[in-house]
Order: structure tokens, then sequence, then C-alpha cells
């Protein structure tokens, strides 16, 4: 792997790190400050919500300006955001906790376009083990992220204020990382949006079946992983350390995968490791629905972050043969808004339904969504690729082969 691969892990670790901390301790702030306990997990649910409002005026920057720019941009206003989040818990502002929660998600955003930077600097071939790669950085996210959550929960006399400042510490060194990324030079002035028009490209089965892949896995894990941490800590009365935990191991589950991805996918290809998500998420449902003891919430996060590694993966990388390298950005930026707006929605909504329906209540919705996929994915099962090397029946878009 190129150099620059293993940059990009890196600074994507320290980068999301900050999305492992708002997943832990938001809804539990959320908990002292909301209004009303409808709105406990809304700080987190806003977090996705200026993700999503992010990526497509992300896609348009980096065409104007280029990866580079940017990310050092958003590494930036990651920084600012978590100040701001420490200043509004010193002053016990919950509105000011959530617009930094929505700056904080709207900077993410470039992290997520990591993953394609990772893609795009190697052949099609051994592309699954650079994004695989990527990924891994999301474990030490997982560890960083909830450590200092707890650590600085008491740094400062306002509770969880110094966790935030603590996070900007991370982001001022996870900027710094990324801001030795070399560009290619596609901007607006080197590389004008060409390519057939979006409208036309989102049609092709391939992106559909894609973008699904990683709205699923995103959708479901954001429904069930939000709502997690409150139901444990508030609800079912486990500790602080206990949550922690299960997050922990969630997040790791998430990202560990990503080590056998390569191997499982050159074995399996798209349609194995696409089933093999859909049956992980039915797994986590059903053991979820048995009981809301330690062990419980431990596996079903557990195998909710495995089946989210496959789904997204294998969308991530299906994605690659659904477009031309000059239609790249705008199948991107869409990919990205398509799939993030959804997991604002699952997130907004996972907060109400865990009060009105309690837990239980939230794992019987999820079962639909897993359900519908798996149909979409039976029914175009002939349309996927066995490897890398291998075309898509019906399409006419794998005529990228260079890597880029």
């Amino acid at each position: 792997m190129p150099a620059q691969v293993w940059q990009l892990m890196f600074a994507y670790a320290l980068m999301m790190s900050g999305t492992s901390l708002m997943v832990l301790i938001a809804g539990i702030i959320g908990t002292q400050f909301a209004p009303s306990p409808e709105f406990a997990t809304l700080p987190v649910a806003l977090t996705i919500v200026g993700l999503a409002l992010s990526t497509l005026p992300t896609g348009r920057l980096l065409i104007r300006f280029g990866r580079r720019k940017v990310f050092v941009s958003y590494g930036i206003l990651a920084v600012f955001a978590a100040l701001l989040a420490a200043h509004s818990l010193v002053i016990s502002n919950f509105f000011m906790f959530c617009v930094a929660a929505v700056l904080i998600g709207w900077s993410a955003a470039a992290g997520f376009q990591y993953r394609f930077a990772a893609l795009e600097s190697v052949p099609l071939e051994v592309a699954t083990k650079a994004t695989s790669i990527l990924l891994f950085g999301g474990i030490l996210a997982a560890f960083v992220g909830p450590e200092i959550a707890v650590y600085g929960q008491y740094l400062l006399a306002a509770e969880f204020a110094g966790s935030y400042l603590l996070l900007a510490g991370v982001y001022v060194i996870g900027t710094l990382v990324v801001s030795f990324y070399r560009d290619d030079g596609t901007t607006a002035s080197g590389h004008e949006i060409k390519g057939r028009p979006l409208r036309e490209i989102v049609r092709s089965p391939v992106i559909v079946l894609a973008v699904s892949a990683s709205v699923l896995g995103y959708a479901v894990m954001s429904f069930v992983m939000t709502a997690g941490p409150v139901s444990m800590h508030e609800d079912a009365g486990q500790s602080m350390q206990a949550t922690k935990l299960v997050l922990q191991s969630h997040i790791v589950a998430m990202y560990l995968p990503a080590l056998v991805y390569p191997w499982l996918y050159s074995r399996l290809g798209f349609k194995g490791m696409m089933w093999a998500g859909i049956g992980a998420l039915l797994t986590c449902l059903l053991i979820a629905m048995i009981d809301t003891q330690f062990i419980h919430y431990w596996l079903s996060m557990v195998i909710l972050g495995i089946g989210w590694n496959f789904l997204y993966l294998s969308g991530t990388n299906l994605l690659r043969y659904g477009y031309r390298a000059q239609e790249r950005f705008k199948v991107q930026s869409f990919n990205d808004f398509i799939v993030f707006s959804v997991q604002g929605i699952a997130s907004l909504s996972s907060g109400w339904v865990l009060f009105r329906w309690g837990w239980n209540g939230l794992i019987y919705a999820s079962v639909p969504l897993v359900v519908v996929f798996a149909l979409l994915a039976w029914r175009n099962n002939d349309r996927l690729p066995v490897s890398a090397s291998s075309s898509v029946r019906g399409t006419d878009e794998l005529t990228h082969r260079e890597p880029m």
C-alpha cells in the first residue's frame, strides 16, 4: 500500500474519534439539559444531520478546491466545534451544544471522504485492501473518543466540558496529519465536471444496490446505536463503564473485520459479503429482542458492527463500478448525501421511538429495513461482479480501469 493510504488511515482515526465520543456521551448530556426526555438523543441525531447537510456542498468544494484544502479547512472547523461544545456545557446552554453537534457532523463529511481518497490512490484490483486499511483506523477512533470522553468527564467544573476540550486537541493533531496529503490536482480549473448527468448515472442497478447497501448498514446501525447507550445506562441501569465497554466493542466490531474483508471478498464476492451483512443484522436484532442484560447488549452491538462493516465496505467498493473517473466527485457526494440523510432520519427518530415504545419496539421497527434490502439484493443478484476483474452485466460504466 502507498504511504498515503496509511497516512489517511491515521488521520481518519483521529478525526472520527469525535463521532464515537458523541455517540457515548451526547445522549447522556441530553438527558441532563434537554427540555424533554424525548430530545435526549437530539445532539447525537444533529451530528448526523450536520453530516448529511454537508455532503453535497462538500462535493462542490472538492471539485473546486481539491481534497487537501477541503480536508484541512474542515479540520479547523472541527476544532472550533469541539471548543464550542465545551463552552456550551460550561454555560449550560443546550441550544449551543446542539449547534456544536451540527458543526461536528458537518466537519465529519471530510473524514468520510478519506475512504474515496484511499480507494483512488491504488489500482482497482487492490481497492478493497485500501478501503479496508482506511476503515481499520476506526479501531483507534473507537478507543480515543470514548477514553477522552470518560477521562475528561470531571476534568473541568462542568461535567464533560473537559472531554470536548481534549477532543479539540485530537482534532488539531488529525488536521496536521492530513495536511500532508498529496492532492491529485483534480479541481474545477484542471478537470471540469464532465460525464453523464447524475440522474442517468443513479438509475444504474449497480449504483442503486451500492447506495442501498451503505444506506441499510448505516440506517440500522445508527437507529440501534444511537439509542443503545441511553437504553443501557438510563433504562437498564448499567454502569457508565459497562456502557463505554459495549460502545467500544461495537465500534471495534465495525472496523476490525476490515482486516479480513479482502480475504472474504476474494472468496465470496459482493454477493456473499452483502448476504453475510444481511445475516449479521438479523442476528443482531434477534439477540437484542431476547433480554436487556449486559451480554445481550454486548453481543447485539458487536454483531451490529460486523453487519455494518460488510455492507458499508461492499457498497463503497461496488460504487466504483458505476461511474467514470470524471464523474467521481458528484457520484460520491450524492452517495454520501443519501446515506447520511437516511442515517440522520434514523438518528432523529431513534430517541423518540425509544421513549415511546422502548428498546424492544425500536428493535422490531428495524426488521422491515433489513427485509426490504434483502429483497432488493435478491432481485439484483445477477448484476453483481464476482471479483474486481469481472464485469457487471448490463452496465457500460466499467470503462475506467486505470488507477485514479
